[in-house]
């Protein structure tokens, strides 16, 4: 949507979806972020470094446990060759702003890959896609500045059009906004160098939503982490490759894209 037309929609259905947006958030049932450990060290072999920050996605807000959840997902999948030391930073209900500031907040230390779960709060405060990507870049240079990653992994934002918590129209409108910003920061990514956008979900999600229908559930976490263990494996320095992954650690909803945007 170009922004002539993001207006021209808001004008027309700005009543409906407002309407929509608040019933949503009084029927929608809040759920807690995942409990457990917030550090850790798994696995063995050659030591690789991690860390995992962004909103209630990266916080484990759909699954019980941080073992469920992205961070202990990943670590699961990337310990089978590696010794995985791990940490997670992450605020259910942070937007871009608030990601950035919890960043600042954190001591600087070295981590050989870094993840950024972030925008979905974005979306829903209306944030355009353009001030989206320049807090994409914003982040990019601050994670650069303080944790010197080999490899910067932005999740790519997930496909709000197969939100079941979300009437319509309001469920294709977010649908509409999310894959803008999508398309903004693959255009601005650089064709070479250790930023990379991964987009692990595609078609129909429903089978990896939570009951509350807007976050991941126990199986969207074991996609989600299946697409950024194969975006290190491709896109990471040679030291920390590792073997192809057993079959049947993700399914077809996993789409093997993954790389540089």
């Amino acid at each position: 949507m170009r922004t002539l037309t993001r207006f021209v929609l808001l004008l027309l259905l700005g009543p409906i979806l407002w309407m929509q947006s608040r019933r949503v958030r009084r029927v929608t049932p809040l759920m807690p972020e995942a409990r457990g450990p917030r550090l850790g060290e798994s696995g063995s072999g050659p030591i690789i470094t991690v860390l995992i920050a962004g909103d209630s996605g990266a916080a484990g807000v759909g699954v019980e446990s941080q073992d469920q959840g992205l961070c202990g997902q990943l670590a699961l999948r990337l310990g089978v060759h590696h010794t995985v030391r791990w940490q997670l930073m992450a605020v259910s209900g942070l937007d871009s702003p608030g990601l950035v500031q919890l960043l600042l907040d954190a001591p600087k230390s070295k981590f050989d890959v870094v993840i950024l779960s972030v925008g979905v709060n974005d979306a829903t405060a209306l944030r355009s896609p353009e001030q989206w990507l320049q807090w994409q870049h914003r982040l990019a240079a601050l994670v650069q500045e303080r944790f010197d990653p080999d490899l910067l992994i932005h999740s790519a934002m997930p496909p709000m059009r197969g939100f079941v918590s979300l009437p319509q129209p309001l469920r294709w409108f977010m649908g509409r906004w999310t894959t803008e910003m999508n398309q903004r920061l693959e255009q601005w990514l650089p064709a070479d160098g250790n930023r990379v956008m991964t987009s692990p979900f595609e078609g129909d999600i429903r089978a990896c939503l939570a009951s509350d229908g807007f976050h991941p559930g126990v199986h969207g976490y074991k996609v989600w982490a299946d697409a950024f263990s194969r975006t290190i494996l491709d896109k990471a320095p040679q030291k920390y490759v590792l073997p192809p992954l057993p079959l049947g650690t993700g399914n077809a909803v996993w789409q093997g894209n993954s790389g540089v945007r």
